[in-house]
Formats: C-alpha cells, sequence, structure tokens
C-alpha cells in the first residue's frame, strides 16, 4: 500500500475538444506517466474530436467567450482570428518542446497509457472504432470507465 497523500492512478476525462480543452489532459496524463503514476484518458463528447481520424489534427484554440483571451466576444468571432490565434499559440507550444495534438496523443499512448472512447458520444456522433485513431484501447461505457478508474483520482477537463 502506497504512504498516504501518494497517488498511484489518475483518469482523466477530456470533454472539450478545443486546444485549451485538450491539452491540460495530455499534459496531466503525460506527467503523471513521467512520475510512474498509472494513468487513463477518457475522452467524451467534443473531447472525441482529439481522438478522431478526421478532427485530430485541427484542434483549435476557441476563440469566442474565452475569458481566459482576454480577447472581446466580438473579436474572437471574426473570420480568420480562431486560425490566427490557434497558429500563435502552436508556435508558442512548440518553443515550449510540447507537442501538437496527435504527436502528444501517440507519445502518451506509447508509455501505457489508457487511450478511451466514451460509447454514449460515440453512439451520438454516429461514430465507429474505424472513425478513431489506433491508440484507442476501447470505446466503453461510463460504468465501464468507473471500473477501469476504480482506485484511482479521477480528474474533469
Amino acid at each position: 500500500m502506497a504512504a498516504t497523500g501518494t497517488i498511484e492512478k489518475v483518469s482523466i476525462i477530456v470533454s472539450k475538444g478545443s486546444l485549451e480543452g485538450i491539452y491540460p489532459a495530455l499534459i496531466m496524463a503525460n506527467g503523471a506517466r513521467a512520475e510512474g503514476i498509472e494513468a487513463d484518458l477518457f475522452f467524451t463528447f467534443f473531447g472525441l474530436d482529439a481522438v478522431t481520424k478526421k478532427r485530430w489534427d485541427g484542434i483549435k484554440l476557441a476563440t469566442v467567450g474565452n475569458p481566459g483571451l482576454h480577447l472581446p466576444t466580438l473579436l474572437g468571432g471574426l473570420p480568420g482570428v480562431p486560425g490566427l490565434l490557434t497558429r500563435y499559440m502552436s508556435r508558442k507550444m512548440e518553443k515550449l518542446d510540447i507537442p501538437p495534438v496527435p504527436e502528444f496523443i501517440e507519445m502518451i499512448s506509447d508509455t501505457g497509457a489508457g487511450i478511451y472512447a466514451c460509447k454514449a458520444s460515440v453512439d451520438l456522433f454516429e461514430l465507429g472504432k474505424d472513425d478513431l485513431i489506433e491508440q484507442v484501447q476501447g470505446v466503453i461505457t461510463v460504468g465501464e470507465f468507473y471500473e477501469q478508474a476504480a482506485g484511482g483520482q479521477i480528474i474533469f477537463t
């Protein structure tokens, strides 16, 4: 048994499909694996974009209604602004050696982290296992996710 306060396992729920919704989960999972902590990622709702073949390499920064940008909503909605800010943020992350989403997911998967898709969300968006990237180990129900997460910390991003 681990010492009190020691985390042995984390299960991270990814529900947002924007750059600022996906990266925190990937960074936390990567950090957990680097510390020897078991980590699973559960992609649900729009978070599925990160593991859907047609979408995973086109993740953008949410510019409308994102208070962290300190940008008026009107400006965030102008044509070209999301792409411009996404490229700006991607360049900054590249300078910090933070890989793009597809590469980051592959890297985390290679460390042994579990990558799962939510069955209800897959059904909702009429996707199949073939629509998902190869790193997805399974399309599981919420109940199966809870079983997988048993004994660990659950983090919602």
